[in-house]
């Protein structure tokens, strides 16, 4: 793969985007001064002097109400960045064959300028197609853009019923800002095609490159600041070189397959697993204790709680596929399998969070053709936060309580604000709801408890903890909650859909997981906004001085026991006096199994990491593999020549029986 193709390509590209997009909303009135008026006469809709079918008039609405509730310049760069990966999903997958009508859509087989798709129009087929439009179109022989257009469109439709986190309907309102002059030989598409060559879309993992090089501009700008909430993901990606990912995978859910079945051909797969180090007779007895006699592959289960373009679950993908073969299950069914019970994804970025799901699908579609026709998605949670001024309307709107309601909302305001900046819900509300029944009024606490832990959630992610009560609660909160979905009154059904996806993610994170595994997001406490620096210090006092080093607590915090949680991050949690009492945590309620210390530019950054895997499990005097990499260990691809390395410390190590 020519990364360095890639790393000049994708901020020209965003730059690109960004512009296109902004056109386009230029185009239908809205800049960051104005929102030109919309009028309806008859069947169109006239926005500063021109006529468009009336059906824009809702779009533009739905657009000029999302600037309303973010900005413009932030509206803008999310469309352009859903637009950006969408073409880029198509393009990987023209170029392995899953479209269902076969042709390319945004290139030619033969190297030709037009796409295929639009020389072959007329023999599409596609749900939803207006193909006597596609006949009209491509007769005239005079409006290939607007053909292509319709065609391009249609083809985001079909996606949508497979893929509708990446494709949603494109009915809605970025429909109006997808970029225009597609065709032109300097356009979006055909510079995507022309700059990258097509055996760099081979591998999945171009698209978490791409990911990474898109926002590099954005990094760059933000990075050394103060970072606002919604420039935390810019700030803070990092894609993870493939053999780090490799190494945290295999040495923890394969090392818990491999300490099970020690005779399993599974290790000859896995070339960065590390065989444990000899133990005692006793810590031997305590492993053997502990070590379940078989394991069930459909009860495995990954968590990556900071997933962004998912490639640790990609690997996670591969290692139980070859799990899943080796108990002699069906490829065909392997797929789903995976997707359904095995993997699951934490994300507070919407972009990055599609391209995970993308690679899944991805993944899934290589060993099963048919999976686009079920409905099997991944589990990747992109985290959504509540606004607490919704918050009473909504628990008002679920538990029919409106009166009762209103005066807690004229008496409690106050309090409910008090109660988001202090511990979320150390405490049940007081006010309120006296006059329910007991039954109602649980729920009606449970579902402001519920509501208000999510409030500034796209900041938290994954480092939000639900309370063991609230936990368990969970489904009965649920099915009230699916029940009022389907009540006929609007304004229930508009609470119901905005609590669901609240409940989906608070489950995903009170689950415990065999594996997590990441790479955290590193951000010191001089970078973090004023809500983030408040939560680090009540929530984690022991790992407040960076974000790594809380996730390196609430990932063993979301493992079984006796799981396993694989990290790459700073090295400084191992030296630093400001990380002592988690150093001692550590040492006191964990064991390490596993590490390899990595030099400065390893990851290529210019400072030390480490990848260690913990067990959830305290053994007394177990000796765990450690290894250190230096620069000069890593060769070409940007993997070790070697691993464990060979160079002078590890031989000097290894010299002196550790």
């Amino acid at each position: 793969m020519n990364k360095s193709r890639l790393k000049s390509y994708a901020p020209a590209a965003r730059r690109e985007f960004i512009q296109a997009v902004m056109d386009r909303a230029h185009f239908y009135g809205l800049s960051a001064k104005e929102a030109k008026p919309v009028t309806i006469q008859g069947d169109f809709a006239i926005i500063d002097g021109r006529a468009f079918p009336a059906a824009v008039a809702d779009q533009r609405t739905k657009l000029e109400e999302r600037i309303k509730n973010s900005s413009f310049d932030q509206v803008i760069e999310e469309i352009a960045y859903t637009w950006f990966n969408r073409f880029a999903a198509i393009r990987y997958m023209e170029l392995h064959g899953y479209l269902s009508h076969g042709y390319r859509v945004l290139s030619d087989p033969d190297g030709e300028n037009v796409p295929e798709i639009l020389e072959k129009a007329q023999h599409v087929e596609m749900a939803g197609l207006d193909n006597a439009k596609v006949i009209e179109l491509k007769m005239d022989g005079t409006k290939d853009e607007e053909l292509y257009r319709l065609l391009l469109v249609a083809q985001c439709n079909e996606l949508n019923r497979a893929m509708g986190f990446l494709f949603e309907s494109i009915k809605d309102c970025t429909e109006l800002l997808l970029p225009d002059n597609l065709l032109h030989s300097d356009s979006l598409i055909r510079t995507l095609v022309s700059e990258i060559d097509e055996e760099d879309w081979q591998e999945v993992e171009i698209l978490g490159w791409l990911y990474q090089f898109y926002i590099s501009e954005k990094k760059d700008e933000v990075i050394g600041k103060v970072v606002k909430s919604e420039d935390i993901p810019a700030a803070t990606q990092l894609f993870t070189p493939n053999w780090i990912v490799k190494y945290l995978v295999q040495n923890s859910l394969g090392a818990q397959w491999m300490r099970t079945y020690r005779d399993s051909g599974l290790k000859d797969k896995m070339e960065y697993y590390i065989e444990p180090a000899d133990q005692s007779d006793e810590v031997n007895r305590q492993l053997a204790a502990i070590t379940p006699e078989s394991l069930n592959p459909e009860e495995l289960t990954l968590l990556d709680p900071a997933c962004g373009s998912g490639h640790i679950l990609v690997e996670g993908y591969d290692l139980l596929k070859e799990i899943y073969l080796e108990r002699g299950y069906r490829l065909r069914d392997i797929a789903e399998l995976i997707l359904s019970k095995n993997l699951f994804g934490i994300e507070i970025d919407d972009r990055a969070a599609q391209l995970s799901g993308f690679a899944l699908m991805m993944k899934a579609r290589a060993d099963d053709r048919g999976i686009f026709q079920r409905d099997v998605q991944p589990k990747i949670i992109c985290i959504q936060e509540i606004d607490p001024a919704e918050i009473i309307d909504i628990v008002a709107a679920l538990t029919g309580n409106s009166v009762e309601s209103e005066q807690w909302a004229a008496s409690s305001m106050e309090e409910l604000q008090t109660e988001i900046e202090t511990p979320l819900f150390s405490q049940q509300y007081q006010a309120g709801g006296e006059s329910l029944s007991k039954e109602n009024k649980l729920i009606f606490d449970d579902l402001r408890q519920l509501l208000t832990l999510f409030v500034d959630a796209r900041t938290f992610g994954s480092l939000i903890r639900v309370p063991e009560a609230l936990a368990a609660r969970l489904p009965g909160i649920k099915e009230l909650v699916t029940k009022a979905s389907g009540s006929g009154n609007l304004y229930v059904v508009n609470a119901a859909e905005k609590v669901m996806p609240i409940i989906e993610q608070a489950q995903v994170l009170a689950g415990r997981y065999d594996a997590v595994v990441a790479n955290p997001p590193y951000m010191g406490s001089k970078g973090m906004n004023g809500a983030l620096k408040e939560f680090a210090k009540r929530e984690y006092p022991d790992g407040k001085s960076d974000l790594f080093a809380m996730f390196i607590e609430r990932g063993l915090e979301m493992l079984l026991e006796r799981g396993r949680s694989g990290m790459v991050t700073m090295q400084s949690w191992m030296f630093l006096s400001s990380y002592e009492n988690l150093r001692k945590k550590l040492l006191d309620e964990v064991t390490i199994e596993c590490m390899a210390h990595m030099a400065n530019m390893v990851m290529g950054i210019a400072f030390g990491t480490a990848a260690t895997v913990w067990r959830k499990e305290f053994i007394p005097e177990y000796k765990g593999a450690f290894c250190y990499v230096e620069y000069e260990d890593i060769g070409e691809g940007n993997e070790p020549t070697s691993f464990p390395p060979a160079n002078e410390r590890n031989r000097a190590a290894r010299r002196a029986g550790k």
